[in-house]
């Protein structure tokens, strides 16, 4: 059997059947293979770079036969080589940990740490109570810098949107709502 360069050396298919003893049926489906997830674009992809690396053809004729350009071939190869070596790394023994763990351990440590400085907290209450010395007065807010802050105005964004919306829309806009004028009574003064 003669291997071309683009096709690496496979088994006879008849060779490789296993024979069945008579009056069993048919062959249950193998179970699905290591690269059952994989899609074909992938397995193609890795059987090239494995017959470059094997010897069976050249890079270029690889990137040819995949339709990629030499520079994306090897950059490909790279990638698929750093694969390899991260999966041949050793891995922590026991259940791994789950993503949300740490965010939980770290909540669980918060929580304690907030009970401690109460307690805290309460131990210098305590001391200051006995040694017979004043609570300390609360500190004075700090004055803002630079100018004071502005009230907030409060606005109705909700008309303007709808006006907004209306002009876009080629309608034409909604009177605005009349506002009552102010009497000097106040409201209900005859």
């Amino acid at each position: 059997m003669k291997v071309s360069a683009s096709q690496p050396a496979r088994p006879d298919a008849t060779a490789a059947a296993p024979e069945q003893a008579p009056g069993t049926g048919p062959a249950a489906p193998a179970a699905p293979g290591p690269f059952a997830a994989a899609g074909p674009e992938a397995r193609r992809l890795a059987a090239a770079i494995l017959e470059v690396l094997a010897g069976v053809q050249a890079p270029s004729e690889a990137a040819r036969a995949l339709g990629l350009s030499l520079a994306r071939y090897y950059q490909l190869e790279g990638r698929a080589l750093a694969g390899l070596v991260a999966a041949c790394e050793s891995r922590r023994r026991g259940r791994g940990r789950a993503a949300g763990g740490d965010l939980a351990e770290l909540r669980r440590e918060c929580d304690r740490l907030r009970r401690e400085c109460a307690r805290q907290q309460a131990l210098v209450r305590a001391a200051r109570r006995a040694a017979g010395l004043a609570e300390p007065a609360p500190a004075p807010a700090a004055p803002a810098e630079g100018r004071p802050k502005r009230r907030r105005r409060p606005k109705a964004r909700a008309l303007k949107m709808v006006a907004q919306l209306r002009a876009e829309g080629g309608e034409p806009a909604a009177p605005a709502p009349a506002e009552e004028p102010a009497t000097p009574g106040g409201p209900g003064a005859p």
